[in-house]
């Protein structure tokens, strides 16, 4: 196991016209769980790649604890790679899969059988050892593509959205096992994923990527609720963010926030941003669906007035879609909402939980 450091990692495919990684630097202790989460094309893979050795850096370094590994081959790094695709040998047994690595580095026949023991056990797979490839479900396969990375006793393991394409409660399963394995082996891991419900599950810490650059580093909670600007705030959460362009308007020496010539709370912290007087005008107001409350007549808290588009029962929740003016709002709420589509609603948000950016910069005001 290693600790492993970027420091200002760049990679370019086209001689540096365009940055596929942009200044990366970050961190991974010792046998901690990071996620390196993104959209399709932000640079996570190739920071993955990078720190396999699959890929060569055009600027910076690579660190696994006190070695500089720029130079250093993929042989030689000992990093261990799970992938979505599986790559198992078809003509091979289970037990041979999972022995391969150590066969390959010419590991005495004693050795082998005792570590793939050791991952049997591990694994709960004792009854798959003599089948091969074809005879293996989805989730099967990849529990022994785990096995197999896991025999090698890596410095560092990385994946590679290994479970993005199981169905969605073999998934959920799968999840727990990675966790698990994370908990009593303690390895260094790195998960590369666009699913921020996986890295929210899995992770320590989580590292937001977009279009090259890391955005922000932080644990799932501190990602979740402290956002640094709208990208994160929009792209962690599911249902997404809530977003609404407002005015903040001083009045009588005090900030007051207007959408639609409607009347929104200030968030919590507005007594610190009153008396630092730094809110600019126009304002990004951000709420999570699960902080809107709703009610069918205005009151003295519900003063936001819109239309409900449709209505999602999702069993334990339901989740409505409205209308306020040309702005789409979402709203987690129970499973026993008395709404339907075409109804008039009044909103009200909790003061707690509204965060507030700069609508020129979509940097979150703190």
């Amino acid at each position: 196991m290693a600790t492993v450091r970027l420091q200002n990692i760049r990679k370019s495919y086209d001689r540096g016209k365009t940055w596929a990684v942009n200044n990366v630097s970050l961190e991974i202790p010792n046998g901690k769980f990071m996620a390196l989460l993104g959209p399709s094309g932000c640079g996570k893979s190739s920071t993955m790649r990078i720190i396999a050795g699959l890929e060569e850096l055009t600027a910076g370094e690579i660190w696994f604890d006190d070695q500089l590994v720029n130079r250093v081959m993929p042989k030689d790094r000992n990093v261990a790679m799970v992938f979505e695709t599986y790559a198992l040998y078809p003509t091979l047994t289970v037990y041979e899969n999972l022995a391969f690595p150590l066969r390959s580095q010419g590991k005495p026949a004693a050795e082998i059988d005792r570590r793939v023991g050791e991952i049997v056990d591990i694994l709960q797979c004792q009854e798959l050892l003599d089948l091969k490839p074809a005879n293996l479900s989805s989730g099967q396969s990849q529990l022994v593509g785990l096995g197999r990375a896991l025999m090698r006793q890596p410095n560092v393991f990385i994946m590679d959205e290994p479970i993005s394409h199981l169905d969605t409660r073999l998934r959920s399963r799968m999840r727990s096992y990675i966790k698990r394995l994370h908990i009593d082996l303690n390895y260094t891991m790195l998960y590369v994923t666009h699913d921020q419900e996986e890295a929210m599950a899995l992770a320590d810490t989580i590292a937001v990527m977009d279009v090259g650059q890391v955005v922000q580093i932080g644990s799932p909670n501190e990602v979740f609720h402290q956002p640094v600007n709208m990208y994160v705030a929009g792209f962690v959460g599911e249902p997404p963010m809530n977003f609404l362009d407002c005015q903040a308007e001083q009045r009588g020496g005090t900030y007051a926030l207007s959408f639609q010539g409607h009347s929104i709370p200030m968030p919590s912290s507005g007594a610190v941003l009153n008396q630092r007087q730094s809110i600019p005008r126009d304002v990004v107001v951000g709420i999570r669906p699960f902080y809107l409350d709703f009610a069918h007549a205005r009151s003295e808290t519900h003063t936001l007035p819109v239309e409900v588009f449709v209505v999602e029962p999702m069993g334990d929740t339901t989740v409505l879609s409205v209308n306020s003016g040309s702005v789409r709002l979402q709203i987690v709420t129970g499973p026993q909402a008395a709404v339907k589509g075409g109804d008039t609603l009044w909103l009200s948000l909790d003061p707690a939980h509204i965060l507030l950016f700069d609508k020129q910069t979509g940097l979150r005001i703190q």
